[in-house]
């Protein structure tokens, strides 16, 4: 036996169901970044198709055209991290919506040869800084745009932010200023058939927030934000467990076939334990290949433990909030060294 990283796909569509129900009427725009949050683009993008999601938002280009190659032509693909004219030609080239935050993008697309209009969502800075533009420029990039869509370049589709989540009144000044931006498109015939604001917290917690599209990442796999709800308020649950296997036991302790090159941060060493067939027992050290536990009686080579997710003692998020970060990073720092597995009883 060897670690691996096992993916309950009937977990990940009772979170989509969730997720949907949750953000209702607005749609479930699914986030795949990082190779689907590190649980696997082609399994997981398939069997979100399967269970109706329409929306999917694959951070960049790339991963766009990989999720259009294995969700055929109905499902709309949003993507926002564009690096110029090559990233633009092929985002149209494989039919993607295109996230426009740098008026330069505006540039490329003007001069750019292209067999379709592009599909461009125009995102507005409203105070994070995650690129946009600029209030004081918005009008301007209005007027480029227009001039764009007047030309046959362009099929204005919607308008976007991204927002802090960081407090209420934070979020409630960026979406002031997310409102005034689309009124001051539609005042310059500029219509958006789509608007989008909200991520994972505030697509649950806040309806005003909801718009025509929510982009979900973390909850849709079952990653609760640290210090927020539980798992069981948000009614979503982990998906993915990090197995590991016993190699060695000696007088150090029982020797994993997981450490820090796997994913497993080495500061999480001496922090948590984990469930042994004879009871939980502590995490001593995590070492570049390696994770060691306290002993047990009977312990042997082959016995798998899990180390966080369904089946654990810690979910990812857990283990975040002892070294201060959030649930995600846990989960993508998963290597792609570890075998993906996935568990399903659909046919």
């Amino acid at each position: 036996m060897s670690a691996v990283y096992r993916v309950d796909l009937d977990a990940f569509a009772r979170n989509l169901r969730r997720v949907s129900e949750a953000v209702a009427p607005a749609a479930h725009m699914l986030v795949v970044k990082d190779d689907a949050y590190a649980h696997g683009l082609e399994p997981i993008v398939t069997r979100a198709v399967a269970e109706g999601v329409r929306w999917i938002g694959a951070f960049d280009v790339v991963t766009g055209a990989a999720v259009r190659r294995i969700a055929g032509p109905d499902v709309r693909i949003f993507v926002w991290l564009i690096g110029g004219a090559d990233d633009l030609a092929a985002g149209i080239a494989a039919d993607l919506d295109l996230g426009i935050g740098d008026e330069a993008l505006l540039d490329d697309l003007s001069r750019l040869e292209a067999d379709r209009p592009a599909r461009v969502h125009l995102k507005v800075d409203t105070g994070l800084h995650r690129n946009g533009i600029r209030p004081e420029r918005w009008e301007a990039a209005l007027a480029q745009t227009a001039t764009l869509v007047a030309a046959g370049r362009v099929a204005f589709e919607g308008i976007w932010s991204h927002i802090s989540e960081a407090s209420d009144a934070d979020d409630d000044d960026a979406r002031a200023l997310f409102l005034a931006a689309r009124e001051t498109a539609r005042a310059a015939g500029l219509d958006p058939r789509f608007s989008h604001l909200a991520a994972s917290a505030a697509g649950f917690a806040r309806g005003e927030f909801r718009e025509d599209l929510v982009r979900v990442g973390a909850f849709s796999y079952g990653i609760r934000p640290s210090g927020g709800p539980g798992e069981q308020e948000l009614g979503i649950e982990p998906i993915a467990t990090l197995w590991a296997t016993v190699t060695t036991v000696d007088a150090a302790g029982v020797h994993l076939d997981v450490g820090s090159l796997h994913g497993l941060p080495s500061a999480l060493g001496a922090r948590f334990d984990v469930l042994a067939p004879e009871g939980p027992r502590r995490v001593e050290a995590i070492a570049p290949t390696e994770t060691v536990l306290a002993p047990w009686a009977g312990a042997a080579p082959g016995d798998e433990i899990a180390l966080f997710g369904p089946g654990a003692l810690s979910s990812a998020t857990d283990l975040a909030e002892l070294i201060d970060t959030i649930g995600e990073e846990i989960a993508l720092r998963v290597s792609p060294t570890v075998a993906r597995t996935y568990v399903s009883t659909a046919p």
